[in-house]
């Protein structure tokens, strides 16, 4: 409540405020505030004419009426006629109920709009700062159009007095983060950086937040404040604590301001002024003397105010990353709090030391606290602080110390809190990899990280043991010996036996000379642990056996048993019903020659991003993990000894997004060896059993095929999507072109039809000038199987599947008449700039259509980014000698390429405030098209793609969802909220994204679904 004179103290409020505090209930409540709210009514309803005074007594009642949860609708009127009196305690108590209770769709905001006007204009500073607070408070798109040119000319007026300054530059801020492309960029932003040389410090604060908002947006504009910033900072870092006694803080001058003038700093790279960057260098030296002086105070309030100035100041010096003195003394002061008494020092420090690694002129300095470190790490209580020391012990290993940091982290895996356990597996399989000296080392140390977390191993860490150990002949035999120790102890996780079988099944008969080692040892080994494993784990085993066979012909007849038995030939899960149908087979007809073709050495994978590391970089966020390779190049090696640190996974499964993403990648040299088929295309895939006689001869033709299994009844379906075509038994050629990658990549025929889908793709398509057809597109957004398009002559359906930034969609053209089409052709048309955002590949049809015949083609999809437009599918034939042209816009919306995404109540609200930059959200109110079902809206949401969280919006009748876009070039976050109004017919759809233009997309694309 305003602040108010002994006369103007409005009992009645008191004696109100004081009834309710006397309550004994909360139905005794109600009945009180029921009862007020028909006095009021009744007074503002009757014939007598209320006083100044009454009116702001009773709007005072209704707004704590209001902040008690109450519903207030009446009294909006009197409070904009409060906003017209000259008293300015009842203006200031019309401003305040406007800007609590007033929304801006509300009928009253152009009264309100004229009032505030009117009170710009009137030259009274106390009128006017009470209309900007107002405007801030509220700070609705409506105001912005309202006042944007206005409070940008009364910030830079020479005549507008201190106090009004302030509140303009406050309130422009407030209304350039809220509607920033209404904010007129004009004149005034070069007058506006003159206010850093204001003689007001309190108009200093608010124009150095302003600027420093739109220096980040555009910085050229703003370049003339880098000079007076450091002017300014100076002038406060070299006065005595009386020179600013008003602006003085517990005996640290202005702390607010030189923080928020260090910010404005950081927008820009070091000063090429050599005068200007002296004198900055010289008020960064003061701040990092008078941190080392005693304190002039022990309360804390002095400790926190200095601290924030030093920790400011070590963020520029970290952010220019050009002055070595600077840069080791920052980090000897952060050393010192290390062992700081106060948890969140610790914390900063840590946080601090992280960023000041990454730099080559303070990395040494960093690494002599490394003891210190690894001391927080074990005795620290707080687990983020834990969390930060990790993140510091990864940034400063180098070659010189990755042993002790990788044993220390090892060490403290078994003790860590299980929030941060994934994140110690991945930093440690990196490291492990990045500075292995010996891979022997690297192998143990992976094998002993599975040990310790193997819960926490994912498929990324042990993929990349599988292709360091394939790649290095050197280390092949060394791993198969450990994994087969490994593998004696009794209880084994999981992802121990999946390396063990991969590895033992390639390179086993590099042990098998020790009878303690012996092929039958090996076998019986591995088999102990096959029924404790999952169906994934047990059909890799079934590959290991088979390759067993190859690899020691005296144990054929044991695991052929094995493969003959009921338990693996009438398996309930068909995967392995079909590999031990398969393998059996092959193991009974091929000869020895065939099977040692077949069940080769797996062939090395191509170097290509480490799917660790790209892994690590999700989980924490894009820019937080310091890239160690760009900034210290010394120490740029990889285990195979190049300085490329880049690998790909084994084909063992392709669903992470980095894995997707190698399957377009540029392709290897050629080898004499085909590159061998991912298992788990296969697992996700449902497989039948096949007659015996069909099993051998198409495996054979494909070589090295460790997990090319059912290769006679299903392709290589990257994807999954589980395709019923026939795989040809010769093995396509490698594409020549990264062009034509796409198109082999879906591959399901022989070369030649390869061939011709990459000279379709690469010919120019002429626009069909037959006008497009988009009746049924937008009923495909949310479902992937209907008919897109029907006329007389020909029906298009439509089925697709996507996975990821990868497509695919099956078109079935059914010949509606019983005359055949002749000539028939389709085309796929994406103008520009969908062309560079969306590949698509159909791959060629028959030209003939029989009579009432269907004609099935493959469409094959990647989107590389977001994107607007819709390609267009064009369709030529002829039909009784007339040429026919049909042009058919095709689904492929943005939101096809979701990957749903469940999240936590806390996990969502934490990532909503992150996304909560005005260009990430966009909202829309709109009329409901269809009936508000609530089944059918939850149907709706899911076909969107994302995953419809339960339980997460207070409000049990909103939906929530959360997912993230896949791209080929990166993945953006979406959260959404969709609340219904029922009784008025109307939805309120809300978006957050990374990313400003799919924001409005998905926003497009869902409204119109409802």
């Amino acid at each position: 409540m305003p602040a108010v004179s002994k006369g103007d103290g409005m009992r009645g409020l008191a004696v109100f405020i004081s009834d309710i505090r006397n309550c004994k209930s909360k139905e005794a409540e109600i009945k009180r505030i029921n009862k007020e709210l028909a006095n009021i009514r009744s007074k503002f309803k009757g014939d007598k004419a209320l006083d100044g005074y009454s009116k702001k007594k009773y709007v005072c009642k209704l707004l704590f009426i209001f902040l008690l949860g109450h519903d207030i609708d009446f009294g909006h009127m009197e409070a904009v006629n409060l906003l017209s009196s000259n008293k300015y305690t009842e203006k200031q108590i019309g401003y305040l109920f406007i800007s609590v209770l007033v929304n801006s769709n509300s009928d009253l905001i152009r009264l309100i709009n004229n009032a505030i006007k009117n009170d710009l204009s009137s030259r009274n500073p106390t009128f006017m700062n009470l209309a900007l607070h107002c405007i801030a408070n509220v700070g609705s798109r409506e105001m912005a159009e309202a006042f944007a040119a206005d409070v940008p000319r009364i910030l830079v007026a020479g005549d507008t007095m201190d106090s009004v300054k302030q509140s303009a530059a406050l309130c422009l801020l407030r209304l350039n983060r809220t509607s920033p492309d209404l904010v007129p960029m004009g004149e005034w932003t070069a007058r506006v950086v003159h206010l850093l040389n204001d003689q007001h410090l309190g108009v200093v604060t608010a124009a150095t937040s302003l600027i420093t908002t739109l220096a980040q947006k555009n910085p050229d504009d703003f370049k003339t404040s880098l000079s007076l910033a450091v002017a300014r900072l100076s002038r406060i870092v070299t006065s005595a604590s009386t020179d600013l006694q008003d602006y003085t803080y517990y005996f640290v001058a202005a702390p607010w301001l030189s923080v928020k003038l260090l910010r404005l700093l950081q927008c820009y790279p070091p000063p090429e002024d050599a005068a200007i960057r002296g004198r900055l260098t010289e008020c960064l030296e003061t701040i990092l003397n008078k941190a080392q002086e005693p304190p002039k105070s022990k309360k804390v309030q002095h400790s926190n105010a200095k601290n924030a100035v030093l920790f400011e100041a070590i963020s520029l010096i970290i952010h220019h990353d050009s002055e070595p003195t600077l840069l080791v003394r920052a980090c000897n002061q952060l050393g010192q709090f290390l062992q700081h008494r106060e948890t969140n020092l610790r914390y900063l420090a840590l946080e601090s030391m992280c960023t000041l690694a990454s730099s080559e002129f303070s990395h040494e300095a960093v690494k002599t606290h490394i003891d210190t470190v690894i001391n927080a790490l074990k005795t620290e209580r707080d687990v983020s602080v834990r969390q930060r020391a990790v993140d510091l012990l990864y940034a400063m290993c180098d070659r010189s110390n990755a042993k002790q940091i990788v044993a220390e982290m090892l060490s403290y895996l078994e003790t860590a809190d299980y929030s941060i356990r994934e994140e110690i597996v991945l930093k440690v399989a990196i490291l492990a990899e990045k500075y292995a000296v010996d891979y022997t080392w690297y192998v143990d140390t992976i094998l002993n990280l599975i040990r310790i977390a193997g819960d926490y191993v994912s498929e990324e860490v042990w993929y990349r043991v599988i292709q360091i150990v394939i790649n290095r002949d050197d280390v092949q035999g060394y791993a198969a010996k450990t994994v087969f120790e490994a593998l004696q102890a009794p209880a084994c996780h999981e992802n121990l036996v999946k390396v063990g079988g991969y590895i033992l099944g390639e390179f086993g008969n590099l042990i098998a000379g020790d009878p303690r080692s012996s092929p039958l040892v090996q076998f019986n080994l591995l088999h102990s642990k096959f029924h404790l494993c999952s169906v994934p784990t047990r059909a890799l085993l079934l590959s290991a056996y088979i390759k067993f066979i190859n690899l020691f012909p005296e144990v054929k007849g044991t695991i052929q048993e094995v493969l003959r038995s009921d338990s693996q030939l009438r398996n309930a899960d068909v995967e392995l019903q079909q590999r031990a149908v398969e393998y059996l087979r092959l193991s009974c007809i091929a000869s020895t020659d065939i099977l040692a073709t077949v069940l080769e050495e797996m062939p090395p994978f191509p170097e290509r991003e480490s799917s660790i590391l790209a892994k690590l970089k999700r989980k924490k966020g894009p820019g937080t993990v310091p890239d160690i390779e760009e900034n210290r190049k010394e120490r740029n090696a990889n285990v195979d000894g190049g300085t490329n640190h880049t690998t790909t996974p084994p084909n063992a499964k392709t669903s992470p997004a980095s894995f997707v993403g190698d399957l377009l990648a540029p392709a290897p040299p050629p080898t004499n060896r085909p590159r061998p088929v991912s298992s788990s295309s296969f697992l996700q895939t449902p497989l039948t059993p096949l007659p015996s006689q069909a099993c051998a001869i198409p495996l054979a033709a494909s070589a090295g095929a460790f997990y090319q299994v059912a290769a006679a009844t299903a392709s290589p379906d990257l994807l999954g999507l589980g395709s019923s075509t026939p795989l040809s038994s010769t093995p396509p050629a490698l594409p020549p072109t990264a062009a034509s990658l796409l198109i082999d990549v879906f591959s399901e025929s022989s070369p030649g039809a390869a061939a011709a889908m990459a000279a379709a793709a690469a010919a120019p398509v002429a626009v069909s000038a037959a006008p497009v057809a988009d009746d049924n597109f937008s009923r495909f957004v949310c479902k992937n199987n209907g008919v897109l398009y029907e006329n007389q002559l020909l029906q298009i359906g439509l089925k697709c599947e996507y996975r990821q930034n990868l497509g695919r969609m099956y078109v079935f053209f059914g010949n509606k008449t019983s005359t055949q089409f002749l000539s028939f052709d389709t085309s796929v048309v994406c103008q520009e700039p969908l062309a560079s955002q969306l590949n698509v590949q159909p791959k060629p049809v028959d030209p003939t259509v029989d009579g009432g015949a269907q004609l099935q083609q493959i469409i094959n999809i990647e989107c590389v980014s977001d994107f607007v437009e819709a390609a267009v599918l064009n369709i030529q034939f002829r039909y009784g000698g007339i040429l026919q042209n049909i042009a058919v816009k095709l689904p492929i919306t943005l939101n096809k390429f979701f990957q749903p995404t469940e999240m936590t109540s806390q996990d969502f609200f934490q990532r909503w405030k992150q996304l909560s930059a005005p260009t990430q959200e966009v909202q829309n109110i709109f009329k409901a098209k269809h009936s508000m079902d609530t089944e059918v809206t939850k149907a709706k949401i899911i076909g969107f793609g994302v995953a419809l969280l339960d339980g997460v919006d207070p409000n049990p009748s909103n939906f929530v969802g959360a997912g993230v876009i896949h791209t080929k070039t990166t993945q953006v976050g979406c959260l959404l909220r969709l609340e219904p109004n029922t009784q008025a017919q109307m939805y309120r759809l809300t978006l957050r994204t990374s990313r400003d233009t799919v924001s409005q997309r998905l926003c497009d694309l869902l409204s119109d679904q409802f």
